[in-house]
């Protein structure tokens, strides 16, 4: 094992630590914390819980990882934090493991950025290279798909869902799903169309968003019913890697509410 810590850094026994980790002044690492490879936590960081923590990930100072969550219903049962690889977790952030009467896991992807004092509580899922700005606060149950982004300030209730490839304006409320590679905006988040930017910038073919915009305009503005304008959808542009992903998100939550357009 191949560890560096500051004289001050209190790490227990228990904690199961890997190679070339590097350890900050005056940071805790609590007894059922598993830390991979090449971690490197800066000084005054807390973590602690049964936490994992992957590969190449990067934690900056009163960064709180893995202390029990904010839930009323919490009684101190054994839920658990998986942090995946290459995570960068800057100043203040807070990650909460899940609660028995969620998954009692909170699961976080790879090569995400979690910008000072973003929170995820309890049994959150969080994908691959998402982004969340600075005070970004995503509450319990909500799950995030790849690629989003969750612009300063932005608020997410419980239960919702982010798609992938979504972009939130900074300071918008989200009380209901949002599709994948929409853009809502607030103060109460509504869609304000395509995240289009975004999506030129990841290499998207020019056909591939022609078809993707065709069905946000059948689905969200059509003249029919919103079921009807999405079952057209799937029958004529279903087929279309980008169009079936949207198409399969909104048929996976019929049940919820979805965030819509501004009348």
């Amino acid at each position: 094992m191949s560890v560096t810590q500051h004289e001050t850094a209190i790490i227990s026994p228990q904690a199961q630590l890997g190679q070339n980790i590097d350890i900050g002044a005056y940071s805790i690492i609590g007894a059922n914390v598993e830390i991979g490879d090449n971690v490197k936590i800066h000084s005054h960081v807390v973590i602690d819980g049964h936490t994992r923590i992957g590969t190449g990930t990067e934690i900056f100072p009163f960064a709180a990882i893995g202390l029990a969550p904010q839930h009323t219903r919490f009684e101190g049962e054994a839920s658990e934090l998986i942090i995946g690889e290459n995570n960068l977790i800057r100043e203040y952030v807070t990650l909460h493991p899940g609660t028995k009467v969620g998954t009692m896991k909170t699961i976080i992807g790879d090569n995400n950025l979690f910008y000072v004092g973003s929170h995820i509580a309890h049994d959150c899922v969080v994908g691959n290279n998402v982004i969340l700005a600075n005070h970004v606060g995503v509450g319990g149950h909500v799950t995030i798909g790849d690629f989003a982004y969750l612009g300063g300030y932005s608020a997410i209730h419980q239960f919702v869902r982010i798609g992938a490839h979504a972009i939130i304006g900074g300071g918008t409320a989200i009380t209901a799903d949002v599709i994948p590679f929409g853009l809502a905006s607030g103060p109460r988040g509504a869609l304000h169309g395509l995240n289009v930017v975004g999506l030129r910038r990841r290499g998207f073919e020019k056909e591939a968003l022609a078809n993707l915009k065709k069905a946000y305009a059948c689905i969200f503005t059509g003249e029919g019913l919103f079921k009807e304008n999405l079952a057209k959808t799937k029958s004529d542009l279903g087929h279309h890697d980008m169009v079936g992903a949207l198409v399969q998100f909104i048929e996976d939550g019929q049940d919820r509410a979805l965030c819509q357009p501004q009348k």
